[in-house]
């Protein structure tokens, strides 16, 4: 009992003397704040010279930072700089190539390397092992294209229009290069004729100095508007030699009869391929043939069109077997003209239906006026291709057309991305205040 007493006491004692501290504390810290606001007051500058006093002292503090400022963007550029020289030392990832000797491997010239079917014949040759060289002059071709192999220590870009003379040491050429779209070839007609012409008589030129093998690609169109059905090689033809398509059709013939006189007088040896209807990955959006035309389209739920009754047949291979073709051409010894295609035939509204069907959507098929000089038939006879090379088509068309609307969905998907960023830059408050600040005068230019 007595010692509960004493405790309670004590505790009594503790926090009397707790408050009394506390009391002591608060009437301290309010002594001591007297003199502070006293000295803030007495701080304030009460004349103008003090006042100049403080603004140039925090003018140099701003100069200051704004020469930090300046040195440490300096030290970014430097650094990003820095960041760049380190990537471009870095050794690139390429897709794994086979190995070949000095004895098997070949130094492959491509013209219209960078194009649809030429970056595809590029990736094949270069996984093959042998040494590639494309020239292209970026009319329809595209950089992009060939891009993964930029920088590898068997391919070689030069960019060039092969209507002017080229002089380089090959074992082999194809020479792919044209327009092949008729929007394409009917936008400069003349050039179209002279890349036929001047252009076939260089790389034969070519081929007959070095004593390479050339691969001329020509074309289903120097049937024209065929009268034999199917197509075979031994039909001269049906083309009207002024019509709109006369620059592509005549300027290919051309190229064939300018083959056979170099094969036949220098004793170049020559091969060519008659190439039908391809589509597949890497198609120029725009080149206004069927595929590219009914994949967008589609992809954008718009009006597919279709051209005349829609009665006309196409017959359509995917472009990985075109591309076999083509090395199974080149590598044979057969010297005559080949038809390289797929010989399943579909109508054009058939054609559009299968694309409506696999790309989905609401799209509606309409009827629109026939083109002049459209082909109303066409299908290869590929009997040459199976005997003299085993070759015919191996993609099913609605894989390969799969393929083909993907590639075209990621090219929308990335174009639109383009277009949203341009659209978020030309609609930025930053742009209207530098718009102001530099004071466009659009009336004078």
């Amino acid at each position: 009992m007595w010692t509960i007493t004493i405790t309670k006491k004590r505790w009594k004692q503790f926090a009397i003397g707790v408050g009394i501290t506390l009391v002591v504390v608060v009437v301290s810290f309010k002594m001591l704040k007297l003199p502070l606001n006293s000295d803030i007051n007495s701080s304030i500058p009460q004349s103008r010279k003090e006042f100049e006093t403080i603004y140039e002292h925090q003018q140099r503090l701003i100069d200051e930072q704004r020469l930090e400022l300046q040195r440490t963007k300096e030290e970014l550029t430097r650094l990003q700089n820095d960041i760049r020289t380190l990537q471009s030392n870095t050794p690139r990832k390429y897709p794994k190539v086979k190995y070949l000797n000095y004895k098997n491997r070949k130094r492959i010239l491509i013209t219209g390397g960078a194009g649809f079917v030429g970056s595809h014949l590029v990736d094949n040759l270069m996984l093959a092992g042998h040494e590639v060289i494309v020239v292209d002059n970026f009319f329809t071709g595209r950089k992009r294209n060939v891009a993964h192999w930029l920088g590898h220590e068997n391919f070689e870009l030069i960019h060039h229009d092969i209507v002017n003379p080229l002089f380089i040491e090959v074992d082999e050429i194809y020479h792919l290069a044209s327009p092949a779209s008729p929007p394409h070839y009917m936008l400069n007609p003349v050039k179209t004729i002279k890349t036929n012409t001047m252009g076939t008589i260089n790389v034969l030129g070519l081929a007959k100095r070095v004593m390479a093998k050339v691969l001329i690609a020509s074309t289903s169109e120097v049937y024209g508007d065929p009268t034999v059905h199917p197509q075979p090689e031994t039909y001269w033809g049906h083309v009207n030699p002024i019509g709109p398509r006369a620059c592509y059709d005549e300027g290919k013939r051309v190229s064939e009869t300018l083959s056979y006189a170099y094969a036949k007088q220098e004793k170049v040896q020559v091969r060519v391929a008659r190439i039908f209807n391809t589509y597949g990955p890497r198609m120029h959006m725009n080149d206004g043939r069927v595929v590219s035309n009914f994949i967008l389209q589609a992809l954008r739920n718009e009006t597919i069109t279709v051209y005349g009754n829609g009665k006309q047949t196409r017959s359509f291979q995917y472009v990985d077997d075109l591309v076999d073709g083509l090395i199974m051409l080149m590598e044979s010894n057969y010297t005559q003209p080949v038809n390289l295609g797929n010989p399943v035939e579909h109508t054009i509204e058939e054609f559009a239906f299968i694309i409506k069907e696999l790309v989905g959507g609401h799209s509606k098929v309409e009827r629109t006026d026939a083109m002049e000089d459209d082909p109303q038939r066409r299908k290869p006879d590929i009997s040459r291709a199976k005997k003299y090379l085993n070759w015919e088509p191996k993609v099913p068309l609605k894989m390969g057309l799969l393929r083909t609307i993907d590639y075209f969905r990621k090219e929308l998907e990335r174009s639109d991305r383009y277009a949203a960023n341009s659209k978020k830059y030309f609609e930025s408050h930053d742009l209207e205040r530098s718009q102001k600040h530099y004071q466009f005068d659009t009336d004078n230019g």
